[in-house]
């Protein structure tokens, strides 16, 4: 993997890039929580952030047995406080939904309540769960009534311009109408592309900036989110450089920034961060997830 100047020490893998064992008898202990803190002070946050949010994940492989040992499946919308002092590593996750695979449960809501707990528990790492997990199960009666929606807002996409290769993330590429009347808009962009950090695997997105205030330069917005091209980190770290990145250099009155991660291993990733409180987005997944 060729090496990151903006992520110089590689966080701890857990199961990712590890040859993989499958279990398939319940196992909580596979979770395995990285530190958000690290990857946050490289941005310049200590302590708590000056956003909100949550990341929305979509477990599509989740399977387990009924009291009579018959297979049962669902669909697993798990949605994570961005306040958790950790975040869970995505194959780890992977592996834990696998170990429910041969393990008889009385029901969905037993199998949502396990999920739950264990991922509650994880994701402050024995500390104690200031804001835990929300888990929805959506069972295969309700699958044809799961909403496929591209992000709403004015593509940036449609800009023709000119691209030069960016090793990291350019804010520098930022700015805004500082002298102008503040303006209220929403920009989308299916162009954000970003690797793991560990297999520098990569990881496809549709991205929303939504925001109030200095109306921002569309093209050197869209230049910046091309720039991440050859970063490697977490989404939600990702997603965090550029809200932060954005509050910063453009200076809105509020933002909010949503990413939807096209899925790996049955998985996708949706990091959202805002800079006031409100409502989650909607659990829609694009054509691409």
């Amino acid at each position: 993997m060729t090496p990151n100047p903006d992520n110089p020490s590689p966080p701890p893998v857990g199961a990712l890039g590890q040859p993989a064992v499958y279990a398939d008898q319940y196992d909580p202990a596979l979770l395995f929580p990285i530190a958000r803190a690290p990857q946050r002070a490289q941005i310049g946050i200590a302590g708590q952030p000056n956003f909100f949010g949550a990341d929305l994940w979509t477990a599509f492989e989740l399977s387990w047995l009924n009291p009579r040992g018959k297979p049962q499946l669902a669909i697993a919308h798990v949605v994570v406080p961005c306040e958790s002092t950790h975040l869970i590593e995505s194959k780890s996750f992977k592996l834990y939904l696998n170990s429910f695979s041969g393990t008889r449960l009385a029901d969905a809501d037993a199998v949502r309540h396990r999920i739950q707990g264990d991922v509650s528990a994880a994701l402050w790492h024995g500390d104690m769960v200031r804001a835990g997990a929300s888990v929805r199960l959506i069972e295969p009666d309700a699958f044809d009534q799961q909403p496929i929606h591209e992000l709403d807002g004015l593509n940036l996409d449609r800009l023709e311009l000119d691209c030069d290769f960016y090793p990291r993330p350019t804010p520098e590429l930022l700015n805004a109408a500082f002298d102008e009347q503040p303006v209220e808009e929403t920009l989308t962009s299916r162009l954000l592309k970003t690797n793991c950090p560990v297999t520098a695997q990569p990881d496809w997105a549709s991205i929303q900036i939504r925001y109030t205030g200095p109306q921002i330069d569309q093209a050197g917005l869209l230049r910046y989110i091309i720039s991440f091209r050859q970063h490697n980190d977490f989404h939600e770290h990702c997603v965090e450089r550029i809200f932060t990145d954005i509050w910063t250099r453009c200076r809105p009155v509020k933002l909010t920034v949503y990413a939807r991660y096209t899925r790996r291993g049955g998985l996708d990733i949706n990091p959202w961060r805002t800079s006031h409180p409100g409502p989650l987005p909607a659990h829609a997944r694009t054509a691409r997830q």
